[in-house]
């Protein structure tokens, strides 16, 4: 109960801060009758707009709640197979324990890659890292500029010369050298505009600019008996 109470805290805190100025470009809501805004919230490409546009004004006027810290446990399980798990994070001003049950992640190598495919690689999981980003940031976009969307896939390739990580040569980058993503978009929106909104939601992704841009990364450790 108290786990609920306070998760609703937040939620009314994100949705009900005053809105003040001008939102965003990406943001601009359509006119609507003010009765049909207090009956029924509006849903769009299942999205709560009139929930986003709460969101984004709560986090103007209170910079604060905009700090969030998403976390991770790995554990090696043997050969190349490690389990990831995820459940809580920071954010909004405290922990959220919304989530009952954590997620678990396993990951691993094909057998060339000296694994028995145990789960997809980790290079593998940072392209659907990217690939959900990118999804949902374009979704969120196409919401708020009253775009409906009826389908959204994506293909991703990334080119990676495995010389590096084996550490067989110093000159190969040890990463990607490249990285694509295709669209395949089904809406009634010109094809203008959902250039638009796919240029809007890269420029949006959490994801896409930590991959594109170099993050500070620190690696430390504890010797445990």
């Amino acid at each position: 109960m108290t786990t609920t109470a306070t998760n609703a805290q937040t939620d009314h805190r994100l949705r009900e801060a005053p809105n003040e100025g001008d939102r965003p470009d990406d943001t601009h809501q359509e006119d609507i009758p003010m009765t049909q805004a207090m009956q029924e919230p509006r849903i769009r490409n299942g999205i709560n707009v009139d929930t986003l546009y709460g969101t984004l004004d709560a986090i103007k006027a209170q910079p604060g709640l905009a700090t969030f810290q998403f976390r991770a446990t790995n554990t090696w399980m043997g050969g190349a197979h490690n389990r990831s798990t995820i459940k809580e994070f920071y954010g909004a001003g405290q922990t959220d324990q919304s989530r009952t049950s954590a997620w678990e992640l396993d990951a691993g190598e094909p057998p060339i890659l000296l694994g028995v495919n145990e789960g997809p690689n980790p290079a593998e999981y940072l392209l659907h890292a990217l690939a959900a980003c990118l999804t949902t940031s374009l979704v969120y976009v196409a919401a708020a500029r009253g775009v409906r969307l009826d389908e959204v896939e994506s293909t991703l390739e990334g080119d990676m010369d495995v010389r590096g990580a084996l550490g067989i040569s110093k000159d190969v980058p040890n990463r990607y050298q490249a990285i694509r993503v295709t669209f395949r978009i089904k809406s009634d929106a010109p094809v203008e505009k959902l250039a638009e909104i796919v240029a809007r939601a890269q420029s949006r992704s959490a994801v896409f600019d930590t991959v594109a841009s170099p993050v500070p990364v620190d690696v430390d450790f504890v010797k445990v008996a």
